[in-house]
């Protein structure tokens, strides 16, 4: 039988480890206030202060341990240089063939009307216009169970002094890919990214990329033609059996010929065509080479592996209740995303050790999963580490006793 208390101490302990690693160069009272958090978070799974403030059971009114929360949301400027911590320390689980999963999405906030700057947005899951912010996200896949930890997440708002537009803040999270990453890390996009910007950004920095592609006139044999007009022609050479997202068995035929762009007419790029019967075909265009023949079979696996950024935003706004977040200063709200991030990095550090670690095997027995484990583990282990928390009576107090010696409060040595 599982011993909770021990098990429960021993992953408390092994999230203020990692959050002694990622808080380096911070004050005491922040390294207190970001341990809490995302200690809440992950116990709570929610991002309402007042269910963070309950799981860490402190011996004080509930109501003043909210207010030192959201004062310290409010008041906290070291969220980059956190996420330059944190990106260190995720980094351990990459290596030069590790993916990088773009997509931009939304948080849709149709009932409020204080949260600050609110603009127009599209929301996505409704299919129709509403008010919220836009959000723009890049995800890694891990290099052993192609698990996709979160690398860089920024919320804005069209209605900011300093905003630039949309493609402004697409063309900061490719610098900051490229700050952190090799050229030779592929960068999947969907087809939203289907612009002469993105094609000039990584041309330029000589990046590696698969876009899905809409319909773009591009040169083919010395002739300029549309892409669509193209793919009437070729049938597909290969064959590629795979489950689409609601796991239907889907067989499709691919083609790759070479092509270029227009603005770019001497930098040969890789057209794949995948027919799938009688859907339209999935256009994408790549600036990997191979000698091997069946390189556009690769290409349509790495991109397949783009919906794995879908789960994880699936995960974040479900699992913790993202969108349902009550702070009200743009400033407080990209904290909390900032510490929701990391807390959902956290957990994909722990999928990664789902096969040889002991305690994580725990973790998800305790989730009880009634189909058994699927290929993205964020939600066995999420539940399971919500399991085993909810059975505990302490919170994390003990982690900051002062010392004997000495009176003031600081982190309990582990060493």
């Amino acid at each position: 039988m599982t011993n909770y208390t021990t098990l429960g101490h021993n992953l408390k302990r092994g999230i203020f480890k990692f959050c002694e690693k990622i808080c380096v160069g911070f004050s005491k009272p922040f390294q207190k206030f970001i341990f809490q958090m995302i200690f809440g978070l992950l116990s709570g799974r929610k991002c309402f202060l007042t269910e963070i403030a309950r799981k860490l059971n402190e011996k004080i009114p509930l109501c003043k341990t909210v207010e030192r929360l959201s004062r310290n949301l409010m008041n906290f400027d070291g969220a980059d240089e956190l996420h330059e911590n944190y990106i260190c320390e995720a980094k351990k689980h990459f290596d030069d063939t590790t993916v990088l999963l773009f997509d931009d999405s939304d948080i849709a906030k149709s009932k409020s009307k204080k949260l600050e700057a609110l603009c127009g947005i599209y929301d996505g899951s409704e299919g129709e216009t509403s008010i919220g912010y836009w959000y723009a996200g890049v995800s890694a896949l891990t290099c052993k169970n192609q698990q996709p930890i979160p690398v860089y997440s920024r919320i804005y708002s069209s209605l900011e002094d300093d905003y630039d537009g949309n493609n402004a803040e697409t063309i900061k999270s490719l610098e900051f890919v490229s700050k952190h990453f090799s050229q030779s890390n592929i960068r999947a996009f969907d087809r939203g990214y289907d612009s002469g910007f993105v094609f000039d950004y990584l041309i330029k920095h000589n990046e590696k990329f698969i876009i899905r592609m809409k319909d773009r006139y591009v040169l083919h044999k010395g002739r300029k033609v549309l892409i669509k007009q193209l793919c009437r022609k070729y049938k597909g050479k290969y064959s590629l059996n795979f489950k689409s997202k609601d796991g239907k068995e889907i067989n499709c035929k691919i083609s790759i010929i070479p092509v270029s762009l227009p603005d770019y007419p001497d930098k040969i790029l890789n057209l794949v065509i995948c027919n799938k019967g009688s859907k339209e075909p999935m256009m994408l265009l790549t600036n990997l080479e191979s000698e091997d023949a069946r390189l556009c079979v690769t290409v349509v696996k790495v991109y397949l592996m783009r919906w794995r950024i879908e789960e994880y935003y699936k995960f974040k706004k479900q699992g913790f209740a993202f969108e349902k977040f009550l702070v009200r200063s743009l400033k407080s709200i990209r904290n909390l995303d900032t510490l929701l991030t990391i807390a959902i990095g956290y957990i994909g550090t722990l999928s990664e050790k789902i096969d040889e670690s002991i305690m994580v095997a725990e973790v998800v027995e305790a989730s009880k999963r009634l189909y058994g484990l699927s290929k993205f583990t964020f939600y066995a282990i999420a539940d399971g580490l919500t399991e085993i928390f909810n059975k505990l009576y302490t919170g994390i107090e003990c982690f900051f006793r002062p010392p004997i010696n000495d009176g003031q409060l600081c982190f309990e040595s582990l060493e």
